[in-house]
């Protein structure tokens, strides 16, 4: 997809013709590291399941993983650049997105420094039913729903539960979830674990949240 720093941004694809199209993306802010575990040891164990048509892209920003940083070297916050496309991760990303098939799913794996507990935001663009009951409650046999009823200045619809409406919060400051949406993508899922748990804890329940996520997808699709 892209080469920065010495640093491949890989991508990967697994087709699956007239199958519902799925697509996961983790570390794009490099201090972030879990998904990246999560996503990285599914494919490894072959966890992702023949289903769907995947398409994943695990380690979203290597140099700031490599740094343990938000932004990557040049200190851009790639999940901010998704309009103006100043980076040259999210440049080789957004020409490798327009490569392929819109998706009908986008999961993003993300984590936060203030929470306590697990939470999502939702986007939808279609008239499929939401599945984030279940991805809560499967995400909560690891860690419980974060209490919270503001979660980063957003009013909860329940506990762990932030619907989100398919506009960025500042309008020049696109993260991929919008641009995701503008591209037409039926509903996203951003999975947020606290980062303030241990490590091994985290990647659990972000791998129990994806799957549980897909599953339920497949469901409300008669699949």
């Amino acid at each position: 997809m892209a080469e920065v720093g010495g640093y491949e941004v890989p991508a990967f694809t697994r087709r699956a013709v007239g199958k519902p199209r799925v697509y996961v993306s983790s570390g794009i802010h490099g201090d972030e590291p879990a998904g990246v575990v999560a996503l990285l040891e599914m494919m490894e164990k072959g966890h992702l399941g023949n289903q769907v048509e995947w398409r994943v892209c695990p380690v979203m920003n290597p140099t700031g993983l490599a740094q343990e940083t938000r932004e990557n070297t040049q200190g851009v916050d790639l999940n901010r650049d998704y309009l103006r496309q100043a980076s040259e991760e999210v440049r080789g990303h957004i020409e490798w997105l327009e490569r392929q098939p819109v998706p009908d799913v986008f999961l993003s794996l993300h984590e936060d420094w203030e929470s306590t507990g697990f939470y999502l935001y939702e986007i939808q663009k279609c008239a499929c039913a939401s599945v984030a009951h279940s991805i809560i409650d499967a995400a909560s046999t690891e860690i419980e729903p974060e209490p919270s009823p503001l979660i980063d200045d957003h009013q909860v619809r329940e506990p762990g539960w932030i619907f989100h409406e398919p506009r960025s919060d500042f309008p020049g400051d696109w993260p991929e979830a919008i641009y995701m949406a503008e591209l037409g993508t039926g509903v996203s899922y951003t999975l947020e674990t606290p980062s303030s748990l241990e490590l091994e804890k985290r990647v659990a329940c972000h791998q129990l949240a994806v799957c549980k996520a897909v599953q339920e997808f497949l469901l409300t699709r008669g699949v």
